[in-house]
């Protein structure tokens, strides 16, 4: 049986780490596929520059569209990443009848719905398991592996950038620009980090996660996004006191009102395998009522690891390439006729417990105000620090832990709090998960 025959949009990190991994593991992947799987024709912005792999075999030029309405081409595999030229492209290929692998959470994210409708109606494939996590099998997880769930709900630390600047800022009492910098020096974060530190890059993935777990259309404009570039090595230092470790994590919850998905920065008990996961690694926590609590980690980047996820994106593509297309797994877990329209709640309506820093006048009462304030709305409190003041200081930092709450009342307490004289500033708010088996 002849091989497979690919056709690669883009020949960076991710492409050239592919082409090594298909080429050292050729024996391997040909008898878990059944055939042989080959990559035959790259498209590059620049055909001349130097490429960190072999390329001798594979036929290199800028023509992307050329690529796409190949004939030879059985497979396209697309990693030049954001959405134009990328859905243009890959709809091309879809209406020309081959299956499409993509490392593009964006893509899938803002256009997925448009894309597997189109894959649907030809009867190919789309494969994305890369486009989230990097090497992390996370999509084939929940998608296959927990299909006799029901997916309660997904919490993922899913962008290595914001979590190697929150382990430095814990660890070695680093600002958050200075750990910036360090990490555009080191490679991890672009020049321009606002997809990775103010939450997109988690949200796009989370889109993704949430349509899998739950059986949503994608919608990425309905998640609450919210970065890390506020977060002070004092709050980090604090959480820390207190017993808990802070993250950038990607939350997605069922629950009787509607889906809550949400991106921020979040206080996790220290105990919590999760929380200790640091660096550029990533990690996926997913709770299932049959199964309880399942954790996925490994490395959400680098040109091998998301290479392991392409691969294995390409091996499921050949198997089922003679399969009758109304048999396959469906791309977002649930029959496309299946999937259910429950609402997204708005933050206001989500609920959460918080850690609260304010600085206040050192005086007796304060407390008390901003404890008067607080349960006139419900809201209790768990822990409390006030630190001493510093010297030639007339406030001090107050720290508050409270209670589940919804936002929205949360955010009257706040704005009431702030309008106190004794308080200078705005409060820091982060919220709080606790990540146990009830849900919380």
């Amino acid at each position: 049986m002849r091989p497979v025959r690919v056709g690669l949009l883009g020949l960076g990190t991710v492409g050239c780490g592919t082409v090594t991994v298909l080429r050292r593991n050729a024996d391997e992947i040909a008898r878990r596929a059944g055939r042989a799987i080959e990559v035959v024709r790259a498209a590059v912005r620049d055909p001349a520059r130097p490429r960190p792999c072999v390329t001798e075999g594979i036929s290199v030029d800028g023509d992307a569209r050329a690529l796409v309405e190949d004939p030879a081409i059985d497979v396209v595999v697309e990693l030049i990443g954001g959405t134009d030229p990328a859905r243009e492209l890959v709809l091309a290929a879809i209406e020309r009848g081959k299956h499409v692998v993509t490392a593009n959470k964006a893509l899938i994210a803002l256009h997925g719905n448009e894309v597997f409708e189109a894959a649907q109606r030809r009867g190919v494939m789309v494969a994305f398991e890369a486009a989230v996590a990097g090497g992390i099998p996370i999509i084939k997880a929940l998608r296959e592996g927990l299909a006799g769930n029901r997916i309660l709900w997904v919490a993922g630390i899913i962008n290595g950038t914001s979590n190697f600047i929150l382990t430095e800022m814990r660890d070695a009492g680093r600002e958050f620009a200075d750990v910036l910098a360090e990490a555009q020096a080191r490679g991890y974060a672009e020049a321009d980090p606002t997809f990775d530190v103010e939450g997109i890059d988690a949200a796009h993935k989370l889109t993704i996660l949430a349509s899998i777990a739950f059986g949503i259309p994608l919608q990425f404009e309905r998640v609450y996004t919210e970065g890390i570039g506020r977060l002070t090595a004092e709050d980090v230092a604090y959480a820390g006191e207190l017993g808990y470790r802070v993250k950038h994590l990607g939350i997605a919850r069922r629950t009787e009102e509607g889906v809550e998905l949400r991106v921020h920065p979040t206080l996790i008990p220290e105990r919590r395998l999760i929380a200790n996961v640091d660096g550029v690694m990533n990690a996926v926590l997913v709770m299932g009522d049959a199964v309880g609590p399942t954790l996925y980690y490994g490395a959400g980047a680098g040109a091998e690891p998301t290479a392991s996820a392409v691969v294995a994106d390409l091996v499921d593509v050949v198997r089922t390439m003679t399969a009758d297309p109304g048999n396959r797994v469906p791309h977002l877990a649930f029959q496309p006729d299946a999937l259910a329209d429950h609402p997204v709640l708005p933050m206001e309506a989500v609920e959460t417990a918080y850690y609260l820093r304010m600085e206040v006048e050192d005086r007796p009462g304060v407390l008390a105000e901003v404890a008067r304030i607080l349960g006139e709305r419900g809201i209790s409190i768990e822990a409390v620090i006030q630190k001493e003041p510093r010297a030639g200081e007339t406030h001090v930092p107050l720290i508050l832990l409270t209670h589940r709450v919804r936002e929205g009342r949360m955010n009257e307490a706040l704005a009431a709090i702030e309008a106190l004289p004794p308080v200078r500033g705005s409060v820091t708010r982060i919220r709080l998960e606790t990540l146990d088996a009830g849900g919380q």
